[in-house]
């Protein structure tokens, strides 16, 4: 991996030139105004960039005896959310330019004598896998200046309820890397939540709903079925782990809606959802949408709740790992349903909603 890595390097002699690799994140990176040699450039429309990224991540983390830490891990998670690639050819006279360049477009670096780079140039791996100077006047994980603002909002959020975070939990996605789902997508994957939960709410009634009049009362909600959810279906009598997994959807629902504007606010995550409210909800708006344009609240405040609870899953995490009390009441069930559907929200990771994961 490391050759084919080196490989993008210019081929040309160009012997006072500093040869490096730049990873963006933002989705509009600045063009680069600084005097250099450009030797390939692609982004998510380039079929060959997916495979690249994932190909150095598998070479970074079978590093140093494939032992994880945590400036690998994150460096890793930065390739996740990488939208352009560049490599380029830099006069050593530019590289102060160049350098300003990268922060703008929040790049990791990757150099010709194997290590990775913050945009300053500072070294987070070395070329044998080992962690460089991270913090403390080293090198430092890059991420854009809204996801640092962010993260200090919610962190004085959670010490107004008394909630203790660690300072070192990362800033997540922020403005100019976000690829939200459209508006549309989030209306249908709203409907075919409902069509779960309500057969698995009825399932444990004396009268469960048929997938037959579901199908015919919520039709476009069957197009957008994941895997999971049609199969959940397609049994007659599903097991009760899969009813309970699917009754929890309710909790993703009510984050759809309001990402739809569909529901004024996100209540604090210590109690489950008007179950009510949410279906009456669908029931009155969710097909309507479908007749009109739905629109997506704004990016920030999607934002906003994915970093808060982002860091309350945590929060709820640890307390069910040490077997301690849960602060605030949180109630991990809820956060892990909110937790998944932000997470789709922001393309984390890139996967489809069956896939969705929810580190902490």
């Amino acid at each position: 991996m490391l050759n084919r890595l080196k490989q993008l390097f210019s081929p040309k002699d160009i012997s006072n030139h500093i040869l490096l690799n730049a990873y963006c994140t933002v989705g509009d990176a600045p063009r680069p105004a600084f005097p250099h040699v450009l030797n390939g450039r692609r982004d998510l429309k380039d079929p060959e960039l997916a495979p690249h990224l994932n190909g150095f991540m598998h070479y970074l983390a079978e590093q140093n005896g494939g032992q994880m830490t945590r400036t690998r891990y994150h460096v890793i998670r930065h390739l996740q959310r990488v939208q352009q690639h560049l490599s380029f050819a830099v006069d050593p006279a530019d590289m102060a330019q160049f350098h300003a360049w990268a922060e703008t477009a929040n790049a990791l670096l990757f150099m010709q004598d194997g290590t990775v780079r913050d945009p300053q140039g500072r070294v987070l791996l070395a070329a044998d896998g080992t962690d460089g100077l991270v913090g403390a006047g080293g090198a430092a994980i890059p991420y854009p200046p809204q996801a640092w603002q962010r993260k200090a909002r919610s962190e004085a959020q959670l010490a107004a309820r008394q909630i203790s975070v660690p300072a070192d939990l990362p800033p997540l996605v922020s403005e100019p890397e976000l690829r939200l789902r459209a508006p549309e997508d989030i209306l249908r994957r709203m409907l075919a939540l409902f069509v779960v939960a309500i057969r698995a709410e009825s399932l444990n009634s004396k009268t469960p709903i048929t997938v037959a009049d579901l199908r015919q009362r919520f039709p476009p909600a069957f197009a957008a079925l994941s895997d999971a959810e049609r199969a959940f279906l397609d049994q007659d009598a599903p097991a009760g782990q899969d009813v309970t997994r699917f009754l929890w959807r309710y909790e993703a629902i009510l984050v759809l809606q309001w990402a739809l504007g569909l529901q004024e606010s996100l209540p604090f995550p210590d109690a489950i959802c008007d179950v009510a409210s949410i279906s009456s909800t669908v029931i009155e708006r969710g097909t309507e949408g479908l007749r009109k344009q739905p629109v997506a609240r704004a990016a920030g405040e999607i934002l906003d709740a994915l970093d808060l609870h982002y860091r309350l899953h945590w929060v709820s995490r640890q307390a069910i790992l040490k077997k301690t009390p849960v602060p605030a009441g949180l109630n991990d069930g809820v956060l892990q349903e909110r937790h998944h559907a932000l997470n789709w929200l922001v393309r984390f990771e890139d996967r489809d909603w069956d896939d969705v994961d929810t580190p902490t």
